[in-house]
């Protein structure tokens, strides 16, 4: 069943949303009765005014003026106080709400495992955080403000009319039936040409990033007439739609304001009848011709509020099975009891972590694969072993890693760290003490102290300063004109891949981690920082227990265990001198490295 037609009722989705309206119930109620009590002063202002024409003009005198200006200035002063507090309840609602929803979806996210941003992409978990909670706080207050102004307007006319005219209120009542069947017609089809448009628009924001963040790619492949031909046809197309729904918008207008015109015709035939008869004042008439011309306006935005709410349930569905979406990899309520959480751990609690680990019976695959990737696995890893991990390029080689960094979980078996199965302790515990150096190193907006001391928070300049010498990155900082309070930029633009990942190296090893993960952090470095470096990854990796993933296997010969991953299966394991000696796989891919590294420095 698509987004669409779940939504159902326009207020399908609203009470899924109380937990996070309750803490702000005193403004919405008094955001909906100061509301309702300024659409009712609207509603009553025509009678002031039929009171002038009968009174003051009818009977030609000012008798009663004095206070009747009072009275009606008094009023407008009173709806503007309220219309003013009113809106700031809603403003706050608003804000509030989506505060609340943004803060509690992006924690959230904090909380899920791999398999979740595997499964869905950047972009459309950003419009889950932003675009959604923002849509549904100006639900909740601005369009939930519209909707009770605008109910509360049209029941207080319809209770005035019949009041001081029934005859003419059931003329306009028999007409304004036939008016909201055409408005819920010309609503119904603007909405689809309006999500037509910006599905449209969303392709072409794709397109237009696309040719810039993609520009290098395109002009070295040749194809910028391809690249302006798409997106000229997808222009060209939004241009179509646009003057559709522009076409259907004025026909809209025109038969809204049409049919305005004729119920003023109506009225005027009608009451004017009755007034030329003496059963009518001309004050009562005046009243009847302010009520049709507006009447029609705030059932038409009645309307298009109930769309609004109609088309959000989307929005709510998705934010609300974000928010429900249950983590893989979860800690039990013992554990985090004992130990606490991510957002409040109980540090007193943690014991030290060692480094021994070991797989016992592991089998395991991918929330979203059919097959075992590990089959009954079993590996002791002792506190300070050194294991390599190789194979092709996406042969799995992060599988095991993943596992002992409880990125995943095993389908079947244990994953002991120090002897006890790692789920009995807090994934904090365990993510406090590994060191992870990426392929593809992420680096945060602010300076470099600030990205080092994400591994490390209260680390002093001298302790950085040292991480940065035993990675070899003093280079990097001293091209830096204001050092260690250099901007890096977003994402870290300013430096190189290499510079960024010697950094994202300095950050691990300032954590001074008791398990090193090093996920190929040498592919992106030329050859002379890369021996550097890998002089200083043998001596951080001694007293630790260390996984190598490998793309050179001349960086791991030392390793004490190397194991050789092919088609997402562990096929060999042993030293390299062992592996060699078999002639298997890993010597194939051994040999052919090196003999690609001969024809290299031949040429």
């Amino acid at each position: 069943m698509n987004e669409e037609k779940q939504a159902g009722l326009p207020l399908f989705g609203i009470p899924r949303l109380f937990p996070y309206l309750k803490p702000y119930r005193v403004k919405i109620i008094c955001m909906i009765l100061l509301g309702a009590i300024s659409s009712g002063m609207d509603a009553a202002y025509p009678l002031f005014n039929r009171y002038a024409l009968n009174h003051f003009i009818g009977g030609q005198t000012l008798v009663g003026i004095g206070p009747f200006t009072c009275l009606y200035v008094s009023l407008l002063i009173f709806q503007g106080i309220i219309n003013y507090v009113s809106s700031v309840a809603c403003g706050k609602v608003e804000m509030s709400v989506d505060k609340d929803l943004r803060n509690d979806a992006f924690n959230h996210l904090q909380t899920l495992s791999f398999s979740y941003f595997n499964r869905n992409s950047v972009g459309y978990i950003h419009a889950r955080v932003m675009s959604d909670t923002g849509l549904i706080g100006e639900v909740i207050s601005w369009r939930m403000m519209n909707l009770v102004w605008n109910g509360a307007y049209v029941i207080g006319v319809l209770v005035v009319m019949l009041i001081i005219d029934v005859r003419l209120a059931a003329l306009i009542c028999l007409l304004v039936p036939i008016a909201v069947l055409f408005m819920m017609y010309f609503q119904r089809k603007l909405l689809d040409y309006n999500r037509k448009i910006r599905e449209i628009n969303s392709k072409i924001t794709g397109s237009y990033n696309e040719g810039i963040t993609g520009a290098q790619t395109i002009k070295v492949l040749g194809v910028e007439e391809k690249m302006i031909g798409d997106f000229k046809d997808e222009t060209t197309n939004m241009r179509r739609m646009s003057i559709r729904e522009a076409h259907f918008s004025a026909l809209f207008i025109s038969t809204m304001t049409m049919m305005s015109a004729m119920v003023l015709a109506l009225v005027l035939w009608q009451g004017g009848r009755l007034t030329l008869e003496g059963l009518m004042q001309i004050g009562t008439l005046a009243v009847f011709m302010s009520y049709a011309l507006e009447m029609l306006d705030p059932i038409q935005s009645i309307i298009e509020t109930l769309s609004g709410f109609i088309s959000i349930q989307a929005n709510i569905e998705r934010v609300v099975k974000l928010l429900a979406e249950e983590s893989d990899v979860a800690d039990s309520p013992e554990v985090i009891e004992k130990y606490g959480d991510s957002f409040n751990p109980k540090k007193e609690n943690w014991e030290e972590l060692i480094g021994d680990i070991e797989f016992r019976d592991v089998s395991f695959r991918y929330p979203d694969g059919d097959e075992y990737v590990l089959e009954n696995f079993n590996l002791k890893v002792p506190h300070g072993t050194n294991v390599a991990i190789v194979g092709e390029t996406g042969a799995g080689k992060s599988t095991l890693v993943n596992l002992v960094c409880r990125f995943y979980e095993p389908t079947k078996g244990q994953l002991l760290i120090d002897g006890r199965d790692a789920r009995e302790r807090s994934q904090l515990w365990l993510h406090s003490n590994i060191g992870y150096v990426l392929q593809s190193p992420h680096l945060f907006s602010g300076t470099v102290r600030e990205n080092l001391r994400y591994g490390k928070p209260d680390a002093t300049d001298e302790e950085i300063m040292n991480a940065l010498r035993i990675v070899s990155a003093e280079s990097v900082l001293a091209r830096m004109e204001k050092g260690l309070d250099t901007d890096i930029g977003e994402g870290g633009s300013i430096l190189s891949t290499g510079e960024k990942q010697l950094l994202s190296f300095a950050r691990a090893i300032l954590a001074d981690p008791k398990i090193l993960v090093l996920d190929e952090a040498t592919s992106s470095i030329d050859t002379v920082t890369e021996k550097a470096i890998q002089n200083a990854i043998d001596v951080v990796i001694r007293g630790r227990t260390s996984f190598v993933i490998a793309h050179r296997l001349s960086t791991i010969v030392d390793a004490d265990v190397i194991l050789v991953v092919k088609g997402g299966k562990i096929i060999s394991r042993g030293t390299h001198a062992e592996l060699m000696r078999e002639r298997g796989y890993y010597y194939e891919l051994y040999t052919r490295q090196y003999e690609e590294l001969l024809w290299g420095a031949a040429e």
